[in-house]
């Protein structure tokens, strides 16, 4: 973050932003954003400083973030290509599928795990219903069997979301997540998943036919509280590519029904 000032902060990143931006939003200081990337740039400027790239110059040329969808994530995934390992940019493995962070803790290091370097790690249960809140789970450890052998990253693949200085191929805020009825919730352990980054594809390999029928065996997981806020928050929080926001706050029109919590 000091290098980050020192380059200019956050006007620098947004001067370079410019083309992209709608730059008569007024914002808190009375000017829009606009003038205030102008006021920026015919100041003194930092020379020198290259923590803040020009857009011509990445880090990576794959990319900060890519966008997945596919059978798994029908309405959207995002993994950051620039952190994930090249091997595993296109990749096919056994699911080894964990229901709870808590179920993962307990087991994730066992002497007998069932895994090998081409498993794809899966964790349920935290989006922003399940967990709920969606915290920063999706950062799955590889586990110390593999750790022992060499292995420093596997294809992780969770409804939560993660921390941007953690790294490693983690495709996370899957959605719908497995709480809310996604396709997350009907995947086995032994499930076969495919990757392709280049190609915005997140898939298991089951049919639609098959889907169907894991769809009818599937019940919602119980609710996690029956009063307060975060009944409230449950009952009406969006998926996470809707922005995780409540929907009478995004354009929900239907009158709300009282509730006594």
């Amino acid at each position: 973050m000091e290098d980050f000032y020192y380059a200019g902060g956050v006007p620098a990143l947004l001067s370079g932003l410019k083309d992209y931006l709608t730059l008569d939003c007024v914002t808190v200081t009375g000017a829009t954003l606009g003038e205030n990337i102008a006021r920026f740039e015919n100041g003194q400027r930092p020379q020198g400083e290259d923590a803040i790239r020009a857009l011509t110059n990445p880090v990576s040329e794959r990319g900060a973030l890519g966008v997945l969808r596919g059978n798994l994530a029908p309405d959207g995934a995002v993994i950051k290509p620039s952190f994930a390992s090249p091997h595993l940019m296109k990749h096919r493995g056994r699911a080894l599928v964990f229901d709870s962070i808590a179920e993962m803790n307990a087991n994730i290091h066992a002497p007998d795990l069932d895994v090998d370097a081409d498993t794809v790690l899966v964790l349920r249960g935290g989006g922003p219903i399940g967990a709920p809140g969606m915290p920063e789970w999706g950062n799955l450890p590889i586990p110390k069997k593999l750790l022992e052998k060499g292995v420093r990253d596997m294809v992780r693949i969770s409804d939560a979301r993660m921390s941007g200085t953690h790294y490693g191929t983690c495709v996370l805020h899957v959605a719908p997540e497995e709480a809310a009825g996604g396709p997350l919730a009907l995947i086995r352990t032994g499930d076969v998943i495919e990757l392709d980054v280049e190609a915005g594809r997140l898939d298991v390999l089951l049919s639609d036919e098959e889907l169907v029928r894991c769809r009818e065996d599937w019940r919602a997981p119980p609710a996690t509280r029956k009063r307060g806020y975060i009944r409230l928050y449950v009952e009406r929080v969006s998926q996470a590519d809707k922005g995780c926001d409540f929907d009478f706050l995004t354009g929900f029109e239907e009158p709300v029904e009282p509730s006594i919590f």
